[in-house]
């Protein structure tokens, strides 16, 4: 048994071994939270797993510039020798970590970041949730007091699913860990229910929506505060319940009077009389909930979007009640805490050297390295640890942080399977071992899980003799960051241990950890973490005789053991928010060309960011990164499918094959995120056979969310050109194979 690493939906497998090698991959039918759905990406298990191109053992640049095998011991000698002299002179934020994507899906990424982190002192954090999903943990940290209070639709019980920026029967959900997705929105309508979709393109969740609205990019927050709108001025606000948990309603109708739909229609596109029934049909369900994702996250206006989101919830008695949007409890979450006032949530306790980006969850927007490394003085990052991150393909402008990695590092390590398009500018790679190799729990996904479950699978195969455990490859990095190179691994979880412990405050502490089991330290602190959670009698030992998994219930109503407000309510006009709405205001009177385009992003069923671009059965069918493009804007460019056409932003600009479909709107134009693996020196032999390119390279880093620092990686204005036959395109922007 094996629970799938490869998106957020944790399904769970079956893996058939020939002796250490997956022959095949198929879906658990008795595991409790999946019941037997896979995807494609899970089918593909056993060929990401044995993929030859993944590097086996450690690699350490030489002075020519070449990469060399080497011994776990002298890689990690490499490290401690070389970055704490540059701690010492120069500080803790001389040293920058980038943590990607992939980190959530092992328990070594969930584990050991922290106390990297800590033993570094660095403040000099980037993550991909400033590409991704930032927005959302800044607008939940506005109004529930914690980032990580993040609600999700009661997918199995709702009435009526407002769905916006989402397409999960491609991305098989996100910040909405749901197996089988497509079948749960299926099942909603056979029962009656209704599925309305907000996109600019025909995606095939909008093929299965009653409504289809499909918006001007970029647009998200103008609808929703029209929406919004509507429920108060047609008096459908009923709070229910929650009347006595929240404050500042009136302050939020006072707040979006401006937005009537008359006054956003233009912006939007969409008439006002489809607006008002879109709040109406909302207001009428028995249940009903809104949820939102990367399309608007990654946004201008990505904070209000996501803000709006949950107000529409709380103003329509939906948050936190069944079939509407609840807090899932994870088995491994802190014992629910008493009702009551918390300390809050801040953001702006730092920022950026350079900028002056201002922090948000301790995080610095990833769109900044780049220049964090160039620009001299004090502060520089000189030191940089990447773990599971492709920064040069995930961030704007690949191109100068390229440069930026290439010149201005005094050490740079790596902890990555592959040679990839950033970690090929390393000094030290540490690779993770295959994904059959390592014991899986889910800490993050099941904090956003549909329905309450826990799962642990330990490794399907057994490490070769002279591999190294993920959590050992963290482990062993912190103690030689922190000045400990050479401690036994085993002293970062017994610490970890302890300092638990200690916040705990149990009875008899000792006592406690001694009853702990596991096969090492991460399994100690995860079975730790179950006997500290909120269910009783919940062991580790307990997970191994459930191998496939133990049922812990529906979501159930716990919103005020969720909320860490100073005030103790949802407060529904955070002061930022009410800062940042103004901004909205203005954007309403813009007037656009209306021959401009604008260019969105969009997921295929089997690709996963750039990290799955090596595996054949996943680097084909239409996982194809071509620019879609409606068949009446083609007809003016004079385009036709497969013909070249270049499209330019403010970064720079990419040749791509057109595709024209008219399952988008017109002035639009869809490029896939994750491609553009043409760059020499990487070890990628099927994506470099299909490199695409990477359309983060139209951006130049200077367009973020305010408030969450996030990357505007849609919605943006670019140009778009035929390329003719006989051009080659600028150097850097050569045409592409589909």
């Amino acid at each position: 048994m094996r629970i799938c690493p490869l998106c957020e939906a944790t399904c769970g497998l079956t893996l058939t071994l020939e002796g250490t090698r997956v022959t095949r991959a198929r879906g658990d039918a008795e595991d409790v939270f999946s019941r037997g759905f896979i995807c494609p990406k899970g089918a593909a298990f056993g060929e990401l797993d044995g993929d030859p191109d993944r590097l086996t053992g450690p690699l350490l640049r030489t002075d020519g510039g070449e990469f060399r095998e080497a011994s776990w011991a002298e890689a990690f000698d490499v490290i401690a020798a070389r970055i704490r002299p540059v701690i010492e002179e120069h500080g803790g934020d001389a040293v920058g970590v980038v943590l990607g994507n992939p980190n959530v899906h092992t328990m070594a990424g969930a584990l050991y970041p922290p106390l990297l982190l800590a033993a570094l002192g660095t403040r000099n954090l980037f993550t991909a949730s400033t590409v991704d999903q930032m927005p959302k943990h800044v607008s939940s940290g506005l109004l529930f007091g914690d980032p990580f209070a993040i609600p999700v639709p009661d997918l199995d019980r709702t009435d009526h699913l407002l769905l916006l920026g989402a397409n999960p029967l491609e991305s098989n959900g996100s910040l909405c860990t749901a197996p089988d997705f497509p079948g749960k929105l299926k099942a909603l309508k056979a029962r009656g229910g209704t599925l309305t979709v907000v996109d600019p393109r025909r995606t095939r969740t909008a093929g299965l929506a009653d409504r289809h609205v499909a918006i001007r990019p970029g647009a998200d927050a103008a609808l929703l505060a029209a929406l919004t709108h509507v429920l108060f001025d047609e008096e459908l606000v009923a709070l229910g319940e929650l009347a006595e948990q929240v404050e500042g309603v009136d302050e939020v109708a006072e707040a979006v009077a401006a937005f009537s739909p008359e006054a956003v229609a233009d912006v939007c596109d969409v008439p006002a009389a489809e607006i008002r029934a879109m709040a109406r049909e909302l207001a009428a369900a028995p249940t009903a909930a809104v949820y939102g994702r990367v399309g608007n996250s990654t946004v201008e206006f990505g904070t209000l979007a996501n803000w709006l989101v949950d107000v529409l919830n709380v103003l329509t008695g939906n948050l936190d009640r069944p079939g509407g949007a609840l807090f899932p409890l994870s088995a491994t979450s802190p014992a629910p805490r008493t009702p009551g006032p918390g300390k809050g949530f801040a953001l702006g306790r730092w920022k950026s050297r350079v900028s002056g980006h201002p922090e948000a969850k301790g995080e610095l927007p990833l769109a900044a390295l780049a220049e964090e490394i160039e620009t001299p003085g004090e502060g520089r990052i000189r030191v940089l640890i990447t773990i599971a991150a492709n920064p040069v393909l995930s961030a704007p402008d690949g191109n100068r942080l390229d440069r930026a990695l290439a010149a201005g590092l005094d050490l740079m390590v790596s902890v990555d399977p592959y040679l990839n398009e950033t970690s090929r500018h390393a000094d030290v790679i540490l690779p993770p071992p295959p994904p059959s190799r390592s014991a899986h729990f889910d800490f993050a996904f099941n904090g956003f899980a549909v329905h309450d479950q826990v799962r642990f699978t330990p490794a399907a195969v057994e490490l070769d003799a002279d591999g190294m455990d993920e959590c050992e490859i963290h482990a062993r990095l912190v103690l030689a960051v922190g000045g400990m190179h050479g401690a036994d691994p085993s002293a970062v979880d017994d610490t970890a241990v302890a300092r638990l412990l200690a916040r705990a405050k149990v009875p008899d502490p000792a006592a406690l950890a001694a009853r702990l089991t596991g096969a090492n330290g991460p399994e100690r602190r995860l079975d730790l973490m179950l006997r500290l959670g909120p269910y009783d009698g919940l062991t580790l030992d307990a997970l191994r005789a459930a191998p496939h998994g133990i049922d812990l219930g529906p979501l159930k109503p716990r919103l005020g053991q969720v909320l860490k407000t100073r005030s103790g309510r949802v407060e529904l006009l955070p002061a930022p928010i009410a800062g940042d709405l103004p901004r909205l205001r203005r954007a309403l009177d813009v007037r656009r060309d209306p021959n401009a385009f604008v260019l969105v992003g969009r997921r295929h069923l089997r690709s996963n960011n750039s990290w799955l671009h090596n595996v054949p059965a996943l680097n084909s069918g239409s996982n194809r990164c071509t620019v879609q493009i409606h068949p009446q804007d083609a007809e003016r460019l004079g385009v036709t499918t497969g013909a070249q056409v270049r499209v330019r932003g403010a970064g720079g600009a990419v040749t791509a094959p057109a595709e024209v479909t008219d399952t988008l709107r017109r002035g639009v134009v869809s490029l896939p995120h994750g491609w553009g693996h043409d760059r020499p020196g990487t070890r990628l032999s099927v994506a470099g056979a299909k490199p695409g390119v990477n359309v983060n390279q139209l951006l130049d880093g200077s367009l973020l969310d305010p408030l969450s620092g996030t990357a505007v990686l849609n919605g943006f204005a670019v140009e778009v050109e035929a390329v003719q036959r006989h051009g080659a395109g600028a150097p850097g922007e050569a045409p592409q194979e589909p």
